[in-house]
């Protein structure tokens, strides 16, 4: 098995930034990707970004490219979410994700706010 424990969400104000944090234990996997998905209220979950371990490729929706960045800590089994420049649109519940061959895993959610 695998747990995704997720971290950082909060409430800010538009323009402000949030960095969200989600460390993965339990099974290994040899090629892997890990990403965030986020579902806002009365809204279906929709993909966010990602970022491939094995070469550190990343892929964003086009809703938050040039404003949020994903990167990760090989070290430490966790991938981060930095968002910049967040606007209303971008409140949800943030969900990180591990996917690879045949299998998906899902964290809690971290609330994300951003007032106007």
């Amino acid at each position: 098995q695998v747990q995704l424990v997720e971290s950082g969400g909060g409430l800010v104000q538009a323009g402000g930034s949030l960095r969200l944090s989600c460390a993965a234990s339990g099974r290994t996997f040899s090629n892997y990707a890990m990403g965030w998905f986020r579902q806002a209220p009365g809204k279906e979950r929709g993909f966010v970004a990602a970022i491939w371990w094995r070469d550190g490729s990343t892929r964003f929706a086009d809703s938050v490219k040039g404003r949020f960045t994903i990167s990760r800590d090989n070290a430490k089994n966790t991938v981060y979410l930095q968002m910049n420049s967040l606007k209303p649109e971008d409140t949800a519940v943030y969900y990180c994700n591990l996917g690879t061959f045949g299998e998906v895993y899902w964290g809690q959610g971290t609330q994300v706010t951003v007032s106007s």
